[in-house]
Formats: C-alpha cells, structure tokens, sequence
C-alpha cells in the first residue's frame, strides 16, 4: 500500500481497533470509545473487510483476537503512538480554560492521604477540566496504562509497560495508628502482641513488613483485612487494633480525631511510592502540566 492508498483508510477504525484488541468485548469497548455497540460491530465488520481476516473470534461471552489481528496490532501501536504524539506536541496547552478529561490511577493510600491537595490545586489553575480517578496497584498498573485506561498512575510499582516512564515521588514509610489511651511508645512485643487491622486490596493477610518482622523471628495478628483506608479512622478509635500505613496516609487519618501516629518498633526495608506515565504522552503539554502538579503535591520536598 502507498502513501495514497492510505486516504481510504478511516483512522477512527484503527483507533477501535486497537481498543477491541485490549477490551476482547464489544460492548466494554463501546463504553470506553463512548459510541453505540452497533457503531462498534459496524467498525469491526469494516475491519475485518480491510484486513481481510477475522480479527476476532468468540470464545464464550469474550472474543480472543487471532494470530494476524495480534500481528498487526504490534505493527500498528508504535505507529498509532507516533501520530498521537505529534498531534499533541502541535496543539497548545492554557489551563484557565482547557476542558480536556485528565484519567489518573491512584492506590488508595495515595488517593486518600495526597490526592486532596492536587485536586484542590487543578482546580484552582484548571477549573474546567474533569478528573476521572481510577483504583491502581501494583498489579493493575501495567495494564490500565497500556490499553490507556488511564495516562498517568501513582503508586508502588513492579512491572511496567516497556514505553512507560516512571519518576519516584517518595519513600514509602509507616506509621503505626493506635487508638487507645495508653501512654509511652509501642513496643515490639506490644506490636507483635497486639491484633492488627490491615488495608488490603485483594484480601491478602499480609504485606511486606511481615517480611521485616520475620527476618527478628518475629510476626503479627492480623483480624481484620479492609480495602481502603478510609475506614481506619472509626474502626481504630477506642480500641486495642493496631494498623500500619504510610505516614502520608497516617497524617490525614489522625487529622481532627484522637488518633495517634507511632514509629514502628523495628526497622522496617522502605519502597517507593512512583509516578508512571505512557510514553505516549510523555510530550504532551496538558499531560506534562498534569505531571507537575502531582510531582508539586505528591512529591517528598527533597526529591
């Protein structure tokens, strides 16, 4: 094919595609596209008529791309990429009166106890933009960011996308939150004594502090496991539960109540809270204004 051959081409088509290949599901990638189910399977008939192949294929209530769609999808990103970025270098950025939907992943933590004062600030700067904040870990990460779900994350970080960007915000430090009255600092055997409550996004009964507790020979009793942080505040209060979260989160949790933060009675390997971004966007100006509005909000002072 030329380069004329390319005007029969609808990129719109490419860019369904592309969303089809990640989503598996037509009316799911409707959503996300904002168009009509109908209008999606019209596209994927096009589709299939263009490139002369199925594409996809049913496999119960999903459909599972076939070896060509795969083929052509890893030939077509980096390209789809490169359009997206030279579309965003051209266009200029004010945010007093840009309306553009900024989609940001957050771990709860980071949502709970940083999120707050970057909000606050795109408002005050950017009035007429929308903040859609979607739930992030570790593991969501990665994938949210490649079928663009979301164009910058904040969170601890594994695994990344191989045109990901990432930046370290802060060290993830703890605190212990207690609710009674005693007096004094805990210490390591009240901690490993007393029962904990955990945040915890999958369910799990532990984390990565048991590794630290372990290597004294020692562990902790976890009763009770929530999903997010919020809820620590009421729970905790007037009781013998002990939780442990970072400081950030520990500060926003004690505000206004008679809560009290402690230093962990015994060293404790810290990881960091990262911000990550598509390398997509890596050039484009609202998104790399957004990106200094959470490094200004989010980031430790001497990072």
């Amino acid at each position: 094919m030329n380069r004329n051959d390319l005007r029969r081409v609808d990129l719109n088509l490419l860019v369904i595609f592309e969303t089809l290949m990640f989503e598996k599901n037509l009316t799911r990638a409707a959503e996300k596209l904002f168009l009509g189910q109908p209008a999606v399977s019209a596209a994927l008939a096009r589709l299939r008529d263009l490139f002369d192949d199925p594409l996809l294929v049913r496999n119960g209530r999903t459909f599972e791309p076939t070896a060509r769609a795969l083929a052509i999808l890893r030939e077509l990103q980096p390209a789809m990429d490169t359009i997206s970025c030279a579309v965003s270098r051209a266009r200029e950025f004010n945010p007093a009166n840009n309306r553009d939907t900024f989609r940001i992943g957050l771990s709860d933590d980071a949502e709970f106890g940083l999120f707050p004062a970057l909000l606050n600030q795109i408002r005050e700067e950017a009035p007429e933009v929308v903040i859609v904040v979607r739930r992030v870990n570790f593991l969501l990460m990665s994938p949210m960011l490649a079928s663009g779900e979301i164009s910058v994350g904040v969170s601890y970080t594994t695994d990344l996308p191989a045109n990901a960007k990432r930046r370290k915000l802060r060290e993830l430090k703890v605190k212990v939150l207690r609710g009674d009255d005693r007096p004094g600092p805990l210490t390591l055997d009240e901690y490993c004594s007393r029962p904990h409550a955990l945040v915890s996004f999958s369910g799990d009964l532990s984390g990565n502090l048991d590794n630290d507790l372990a290597k004294l020979g020692r562990t902790r009793r976890v009763v009770l496991a929530v999903p997010q942080f919020s809820g620590l505040r009421s729970i905790l209060a007037g009781t013998e539960l002990l939780a442990s979260v970072p400081d950030y989160a520990a500060a926003a949790l004690i505000e206004g109540t008679s809560l009290r933060a402690d230093d962990p009675p015994f060293p404790i390997v810290t990881s960091d809270l990262a911000m990550v971004w598509s390398g997509v966007t890596d050039n484009d100006p609202a998104e790399r204004w957004l990106r200094s509005k959470i490094v200004e909000h989010m980031a430790a002072p001497d990072l």
